[in-house]
């Protein structure tokens, strides 16, 4: 028999095999080379992408931020211009009333009651003055009572002081104004 030598066959047969295994090998390592830089580079996209829209919603809200603040401004001004026009608006309701409150003083004044001195705060009235007696103190006293635009009077003193020959009593009422609004204004 002839005698046939396959070792080299074989041993050609391995290193091609090796061969192909090593060039698959590499194939498949340059294969997952390129799979990760196209996952990185895709996920650099989007993060780069990311970045340019977080910079732009940043650069809007620092606008509105400013148009906000802008806005609390003008609701500042706007809260001082409307306390503005109520306190000009309460001048203007109030206007006839100290007409009223002095020609009702005048009317209401008894003979020999002489006023010297007036203060009002809101609505309250301080009156200081001099009488003859203080009985004319007290009819002051009733007719600020029956009046439309005064009320509740209250004395704080009266004393009777010498002045010369005659004695006069020195006093001082405290009294209320009526504020009647607007009804006022549409009969006056």
């Amino acid at each position: 028999m002839p005698n046939i030598n396959l070792l080299p066959w074989r041993e050609a047969e391995r290193k091609q095999r090796q061969r192909d295994f090593g060039v698959a090998s590499g194939g498949a390592v340059v294969a997952a080379i390129v799979v990760i830089m196209l996952t990185v580079f895709s996920f650099s996209q989007m993060i780069s992408a990311q970045d340019q829209r977080n910079s732009k919603l940043k650069a809007e809200i620092e606008e509105l931020e400013k148009k906000i603040t802008k806005i609390d401004g003008l609701e500042r001004q706007k809260e001082r211009l409307l306390a503005r026009m109520e306190i000009i608006d309460e001048l203007q309701k109030s206007r006839p009333e100290i007409v009223h409150l002095f020609d009702e003083i005048v009317r209401q004044l008894p003979e020999g009651v002489y006023l010297t001195g007036m203060k009002q705060t809101g609505s309250r009235v301080e009156i200081r003055g001099v009488a003859q007696s203080s009985t004319r103190v007290s009819a002051l006293m009733r007719q600020i009572d029956a009046s439309k635009w005064l009320t509740d009077p209250e004395v704080e003193r009266v004393e009777t002081t010498q002045a010369g020959a005659s004695r006069q009593s020195e006093f001082v009422v405290y009294l209320k104004q009526v504020r009647f609004g607007d009804d006022m204004e549409d009969e006056g």
